[in-house]
């Protein structure tokens, strides 16, 4: 069965209707995952001024304009590691930002960080399902919002992911999950039937169509929402793809946006609020690229100066090369990431270890052919993870295999291959070291303390015996290591893979 809907004749005939009535308009410009990315990126795309030239040119023409944050704006360059968040906050006061939802990276330098953040943000941040009462960032959260626009009134409601998992125990100190789809439904109900909302849009960080609930089973479970602004998965959603609408519980279609990762684009969903319930919304995306350098807004180089020296100086500082370019969406460099953390792993028991695991979800950006300079690999492995070793049964390690073949497959180091079935996202063979995995046997495990401590759904990694630990973060073994070997040239063979 498609997995996208096919609008009915009557969804058809609305999109149709009505094309010739004149009526007041609500523009909601909104961005999700855009990881700290204040410059362009190294394929030239993307970056903070251009996305402001962008902004100021529709509140130029809509000046009701709403502007939207679907949560992380943080983590993932040299502005994040070095000024934990000050840097993305200005930019956000400085962009104009109406409302805001928090992301799982907003959690990664611990909730008094967090909130010191959100008390410099001049947006509101919303969150329908975290209950955030007693804790640090209680002040700064509301479960919803309304706003009045030519005489119709806009719910907004905030959507974040379960925590546990998914961001670091002790960094959501406080914050209580609720269930997102019953957050979700009771929160529009009480806006469309209570407090007389024309409109509910959900803004949301839980991902497309990731581990449930996504934002096509929220769309499909509800009844009152009409818009999702979402974050979390790096969804590229294209307008005329079909992924943008997803039928709902009483069979209307329901608006469903998300931009990708970095900045890349940003989307603009405008609104007949003459026709909401009849008309659909109109949808289009936005490329933020160099076409828009000459009319840069250079108060933003003022602001953005005091930062740029301990920048510009990490990333000017060579440690090594790499003779091909490595993609972070290629098995390369994480062959090379998993082969490291095992060799490290190594050094810190002082024997052998026998595998190392790796999730390339943390890998956050890739490497040049070239020079490699001390900041680009601070960007690609920026977060505050440090490797560990542990002994662990092997009927839990083929636990934490089926996790990875869950997901397509993570890193394993030389001497492992994993094949996993795509249908049941399970294992059907490890080898490590030559011989099948033994489950009565206990393994030593390579891996990062994020992941051993149940990260990125990793539980079964929790039943082991933590025997090592690096005193310094990832990124910091990492550039010695590199120092060492001089060039980088990983190995190319397909460790984890489907069924062939």
């Amino acid at each position: 069965m498609n997995r996208f809907i096919k609008l009915s004749g009557s969804a058809i005939l609305v999109l149709l209707a009505m094309q010739d009535v004149c009526a007041e308009k609500l523009v909601m410009v909104h961005t999700n995952d855009t990881h700290s990315q204040i410059d362009p990126t190294d394929k030239g795309l993307g970056g903070i001024q251009r996305r402001k030239v962008l902004i100021d040119s529709i509140r130029s023409e809509h000046p009701d304009m709403l502007l939207i944050d679907a949560g992380d704006a943080v983590q993932g360059t040299l502005f994040f590691t070095l000024y934990g968040g000050e840097v993305e906050m200005k930019m956000m006061n400085e962009l104009g930002y109406d409302y805001a939802i928090l992301g799982n990276h907003d959690f990664d330098n611990g909730m008094e960080a967090l909130a010191w953040n959100l008390k410099e943000s001049k947006s509101q941040w919303i969150s329908t399902n975290y209950d955030v009462g007693g804790s640090d960032i209680e002040p700064f959260i509301k479960p919803y919002a309304i706003r009045e626009a030519g005489g119709k009134k806009i719910g907004i409601i905030g959507l974040n992911l379960d925590p546990e998992g998914m961001i670091s125990e002790g960094n959501y100190n406080g914050v209580k999950y609720l269930d997102a789809i019953k957050a979700a439904n009771s929160t529009a109900w009480h806006l469309k039937h209570n407090e007389k909302v024309d409109m509910v849009v959900a803004v949301t960080h839980i991902g497309y169509d990731e581990v449930p609930p996504s934002d096509r089973d929220v769309a499909s479970l509800s009844e009152d929402i009409d818009v999702i602004l979402g974050g979390h998965s790096h969804t590229l959603i294209k307008p005329g793809s079909g992924e943008e609408w997803v039928e709902n519980a009483v069979g209307r279609p329901v608006l469903v946006v998300q931009n990708g990762k970095s900045g890349l684009n940003i989307s603009e969903v405008t609104v007949d609020l003459d026709s909401i319930g009849v008309r659909l919304p109109e949808y289009k995306q936005i490329l933020v690229d160099s076409r828009l350098d000459g009319r840069v807004d250079h108060r933003i180089d003022s602001l953005l100066a005091p930062y740029r020296r301990g920048v510009d100086e990490m990333m000017g500082t060579k440690i090594g090369k790499s003779n091909a370019e490595l993609s972070n969406l290629e098995t390369p460099l994480l062959n090379f990431l998993s082969d490291f953390c095992l060799d490290e792993a190594g050094k810190l028991v002082g024997g052998k270890v026998d595998l190392a695991l790796m999730n390339k979800g943390g890998i956050r950006r890739g490497l040049p052919k070239g020079d490699i300079t001390q900041g680009q690999i601070i960007m690609m492995q920026p977060f505050d993870n440090r490797i560990v070793v542990e002994e662990i049964k092997g009927a839990d390690l083929a636990e934490a295999f089926d996790v990875m073949a869950s997901r397509g497959g993570d890193g394993v180091s030389r001497g492992v291959e994993a094949v996993y079935d795509p249908q049941t996202k399970k294992c059907v063979s490890i080898m490590i070291n030559g011989a099948p995995i033994d489950p009565e046997r206990t393994y030593k495990v390579a891996t990062i303390d994020y992941l051993a401590n149940g990260g990125d759904y990793m539980k079964p990694l929790t039943r082991g015996k933590q025997v090592a630990k690096s005193g310094r973060v990832v990124y910091a073994d990492l550039i010695d290591y590199i120092k060492g070997i001089k060039k980088i040239k990983p190995r190319t063979e397909l460790r984890m893979h489907p069924v062939r």
